[in-house]
């Protein structure tokens, strides 16, 4: 899957899920080790739908500033979520374009040699204009924002009050322009390098994985864990496995 390339490069087109492929502009082709670029769109979907935190970058005041969002994928775009008190984050939402990267660290890749170790890895970058969402679009963003943190949770907790959503901002950011590259498997070297055998190599898996819930002291000893913490944990030892 890592050598699919598109061979059109020019300007964005539509996000690929009908034909299950990413176009392939100039600022998304990977020039660096381009064998680990991968155009499938279900790709895609699966590291956004894993993913709890995106890092958008933006320029604000001529100065880069890169900030973690909470985020969730939305059909054919990804959600991004904070607080309309910062200000960065209103620069975000005023038509400057940004791109936003998630990454997924699956492994330390230990090499025979310093220069050659490296990691296991799934990762996204996309670029784009985010949409500042409001209204009904807003309520929805937000339901799916929650929900996708912690399964079901909009149903069980109260609704948001009208001062706590115009406190929150809420971006929409299409996926029409994306570079998704992954790198799997041991560590390689030159054929030529002559790594001495005796020296161990290999890989150390990571994964992301939930813990028991601490439960508030100020719930009542009655409240058992809902299904939405308990939903939230299988996908994380799911997705460990």
């Amino acid at each position: 899957m890592g050598d699919e390339r598109d061979d059109a490069v020019g300007e964005p087109a539509a996000y690929g899920k009908d034909t299950g492929r990413l176009p392939v502009t100039q600022r998304t082709q990977v020039n660096r080790k381009p064998d680990r670029q991968v155009v499938d769109a279900e790709v895609l979907e699966q590291i956004l739908d894993q993913a709890l935190i995106a890092h958008v970058a933006v320029l604000h005041d001529d100065l880069p500033v890169v900030l973690p969002f909470a985020c969730a994928r939305d059909g054919d775009a990804l959600l991004l979520h904070g607080s309309t008190g910062a200000g960065v984050l209103r620069a975000c939402a005023s038509g400057l374009p940004v791109s936003a990267a998630i990454t997924h660290v699956d492994g330390l890749v230990v090499a025979r040699s310093a220069f050659d170790n490296s990691m296991n890895y799934r990762s996204a970058v996309i670029i784009g204009v985010p949409e500042e969402l409001s209204g009904d679009d807003k309520e929805r963003a937000l339901v799916r924002l929650t929900d996708h943190l912690l399964p079901g949770r909009s149903r069980e907790v109260r609704e948001n009050t009208s001062k706590e959503t115009a406190a929150t901002l809420v971006l929409r950011l299409r996926l029409d322009e994306v570079s998704v590259k992954v790198r799997s498997g041991p560590a390689t070297s030159e054929p030529d390098d002559q790594e001495d055998p005796t020296v161990w190599a290999g890989v150390v898996p990571f994964a992301l994985t939930a813990l028991a819930p601490i439960v508030d002291a100020n719930v009542t000893a009655d409240v058992a864990v809902p299904g939405s913490v308990r939903a939230a944990i299988v996908r994380h030892s799911d997705a460990a496995e």
